[in-house]
């Protein structure tokens, strides 16, 4: 306490000037509207730019929880599509129950794209309901089909695998083929066996086509950047891809509900008919 004292008495010509000072500002501040406004005006900017500088370190810190939101949005609201798509092919008196396919969001946490058969790992599971063939696309297009699975992970097969053979068709006109990979280009694949009579045209968009239950009608693959016809008189087509295979991070996963009951459906045609 005396060491304080000795400050203030060893400071008083110094610290009566501070004191006087700020009584001659704010008297100066008060009194003229132009100073008053200016000060104000600096207040604020200095005050705007610290919130600013913590939003955006705050924003930053929180974009994991954001995307995380996103997704989960985006997930409810390709459900709702399934939902109306079978609204809208149904007649009014009809009892609609579930829609057939269900989507699930997961988290890409290994990517190949580099070799021949390529494989992509995703943070679900057995646990979490995951499966093996389902497909599994992105907001922007097809990414592949899950192949193995564990309690808390899942493998997919790539489209960028030469295994993968999946239906795909020409958005406009229906014309069907079959999706490969030719490994040279992880950004295009190869859509085969289309008819020597359908009307391509470079820039057309290809869909999947629907022909199995893993995949819903209509999912975004990528458009055509050219094409040339092969020796058994059908266009080989390659399709510029609307996902960057090699930049992937939040996945659907895509489960049918009513696969079961179609799968065992036509084993039990096949066998009736053998």
């Amino acid at each position: 306490m005396q060491q304080i004292i000795f400050f203030f008495i060893r400071n008083k010509n110094f610290l009566l000037f501070a004191v006087l000072f700020l009584i001659a500002i704010s008297f100066t501040i008060q009194a003229n509207s132009y100073h008053t406004s200016s000060f104000v005006n600096s207040a604020n900017f200095l005050g705007g730019g610290i919130y600013s500088a913590r939003a955006s370190v705050t924003d930053y810190f929180g974009l994991d929880a954001e995307n995380q939101k996103l997704t989960e949005e985006n997930t409810y609201l390709r459900r709702q599509i399934e939902q109306l798509k079978l609204i809208s092919e149904v007649k009014l008196d009809t009892t609609i129950t579930d829609a057939p396919f269900y989507f699930k969001a997961a988290k890409v946490i290994n990517n190949n794209y580099t070799y021949s058969k390529n494989n992509i790992t995703i943070n679900k599971g057995a646990k979490d309901s995951i499966a093996i063939d389902q497909g599994v696309i992105t907001s922007q297009g097809l990414v592949g089909i899950v192949n193995n699975t564990s309690i808390n992970y899942a493998t997919i097969q790539s489209i960028l695998n030469t295994n993968s053979e999946i239906n795909a068709k020409l958005k406009k006109d229906n014309h069907f083929g079959t999706l490969v990979w030719n490994t040279k280009n992880p950004n295009i694949v190869q859509l085969k066996q289309i008819p020597r009579l359908a009307p391509l045209v470079a820039g057309d968009t290809i869909v999947t086509g629907g022909k199995s239950t893993i995949f819903p009608e209509g999912i975004l693959i990528g458009t055509i950047k050219d094409f040339e016809l092969t020796a058994d008189d059908s266009y080989i087509v390659n399709v510029q891809l609307f996902n960057d295979m090699t930049n992937l991070k939040q996945v659907y996963l895509i489960k049918p509900t009513q696969a079961i009951e179609i799968l065992q459906l036509e084993a039990e045609t096949e066998d009736a008919e053998q």
